[in-house]
């Protein structure tokens, strides 16, 4: 969170939102709760997107649950056609969405999915834009495989790695 400060980001989205609310937050994680609170505290909001009808709504009641309404908008589309069609820059990008499994077919369709998502905002993202890429430490280059390799041939790079990768501009201001 701490470059979130530093860019004193304002408008972000998540892709994939927490599907449990918090009751799931140890398997499923808890980033919108997290990401909604970073955004109540620095005037900031997040915009997430999940497909999953049921998703959306566990989502919205632990928004709801938490007070958190005048900074996170959960929105039930897919997440490409949400991306491609937001109209603000972007400060920070979580991408999450697409499930991962050990079937290979699944894998690759997940890392597909990435690319797409990240092309579809791409125009949308700035000099100090953040990009959050979650699950990538899983087999066959989990989550991120595509969508890392194409940000670093386009003038990204990484400033952590581990489960997830953090990525920034090459010319990130700090």
């Amino acid at each position: 969170m701490g470059l979130l400060s530093k860019t004193k980001a304002k408008m972000m989205i998540e892709t994939g939102t927490s599907r449990e609310g918090l009751k799931g937050a140890k398997s499923n994680g808890a980033a919108t709760i997290v990401f909604g609170k970073w955004a109540s505290e620095n005037a900031a909001f997040l915009h997430s997107v999940d497909i999953n009808e049921k998703s959306v709504a566990n989502a919205q009641t632990e928004v709801d649950k938490q007070k958190l309404n005048e900074w996170v908008k959960i929105h039930e589309s897919d997440s490409v056609a949400f991306l491609d069609a937001f109209a603000d820059k972007v400060d920070f990008l979580y991408l999450d969405s697409y499930d991962y499994s050990s079937n290979v077919e699944v894998q690759k369709k997940s890392q597909e999915h990435h690319l797409k998502e990240f092309k579809a905002i791409e125009n949308k993202l700035h000099d100090k834009s953040i990009v959050l890429i979650d699950d990538c430490d899983l087999p066959n280059g989990g989550k991120g495989k595509l969508v890392i390799a194409y940000m670093l041939e386009n003038g990204w790079r990484i400033e952590e790695e581990a489960y997830q990768v953090l990525l920034v501009r090459e010319d990130f201001p700090y």
